[in-house]
């Protein structure tokens, strides 16, 4: 009954979501189809330097931020260092995911906890059978509530008893869900923060996560949780927070996506069906030297002749780290 009942909410969220058109023949709709993906198709997609193959997850949205499917190779060109590659691997990925919910508790949350809360739910629904969680709270000081499971409810249960107080150690928490993420034996990791702000309690500094972000697989997507008007007088910390998770999200791919409070749960489920309609690149880079350096990617677009739709905007991560001697 629990798994027809997650089903059926989730067939709802989706339909709320699905534009009625399609547009040539790529299609501008999440896919229906969550269930395990074919032996074949499980490939590692987190980006990654073998000696001879980088693999990079990449994200396609319309100007109306919708995911767009039907995409083909031909449609993508990759640079490494500025230096177009040949796409070798081309694929959709279906593969399970490791999410990390980074959930604000802080004493500025107070009157948007419960559509906080709400946003999750709606997560929560569009996730897959073999998808990983974990939940991790953070005012003050963050604190795994959670650890890895396959048990939403029990993380919607301890989110029903959060109370807001205290400051925001924002980047705090973001290191401790990356130290939880390494237990994942996932190829496909994810952290998903609700905020209302920027930090001003943790003992971590900007450089020092950054750098963790950098070097680790882990798209990180946002929601920034702020009140109709601006509201109340921010202090410069929280008014910082929006171009602080943004740099983060966009170094790993993701996204930061400011709301009120009432978007949230719409947003949230967008999130949820992005995060699963990824498209995998991979190249052969011609550069082979071991450096150990960090290279920067770019990928582009190329609209299908005959697409009505002016812009598609590429989400990728914007780097890798070359293997070392």
């Amino acid at each position: 009954m629990k798994s027809a009942r997650r089903q059926f909410l989730f067939s709802a969220a989706l339909a709320a979501l699905r534009p009625a058109r399609l547009v040539g023949q790529v299609k501008t709709e999440p896919r229906p189809k969550l269930g395990v993906p074919p032996p074949e198709s499980r490939r590692r997609a987190n980006i990654r330097a073998d000696i001879n193959l980088v693999l990079v997850p990449v994200t396609v949205c319309d100007p109306q931020n919708r995911p767009v499917t039907g995409l083909e190779k031909e449609h993508f060109k990759v640079f490494d260092d500025k230096v177009e590659q040949t796409i070798t691997h081309f694929s959709m990925d279906d593969e399970p995911v490791t999410v990390g919910l980074v959930f604000d508790i802080s004493g500025s949350m107070g009157p948007k906890l419960l559509k906080s809360r709400q946003a999750a739910a709606e997560f929560f629904h569009t996730s897959n059978s073999e998808d990983d969680f974990f939940l991790v709270e953070f005012n003050d000081q963050p604190r795994m509530v959670v650890p890895l499971t396959r048990d939403v409810e029990e993380i919607q249960n301890q989110l029903t008893w959060a109370q807001s107080k205290g400051r925001t150690a924002l980047l705090d928490a973001i290191l401790l869900s990356m130290n939880e993420m390494k237990k994942s034996k996932k190829n496909r990791k994810a952290l998903l923060i609700i905020s209302d702000g920027g930090d001003n309690s943790s003992r971590y500094t900007e450089a020092e996560v950054k750098r963790l972000v950098r070097e680790n697989d882990v798209l990180i997507y946002a929601i920034g949780v702020f009140e109709a008007g601006g509201g109340r007088m921010r202090t410069s910390e929280e008014a910082a927070g929006p171009g602080l998770l943004s740099e983060l999200c966009d170094q790993t791919g993701g996204r930061h996506l400011p709301a009120e409070a009432n978007e949230l749960p719409d947003i949230a489920a967008k999130i949820g069906v992005e995060l699963r309609n990824r498209y995998v690149l991979g190249f052969t880079p011609t550069n082979q030297v071991r450096d150990g350096r960090y290279h920067t990617l770019l990928v582009k677009v190329i609209p299908p002749k005959g697409l009505n739709i002016p812009t598609l905007r590429p989400y990728f991560r914007k780097g890798y780290l070359a293997p070392a001697e």
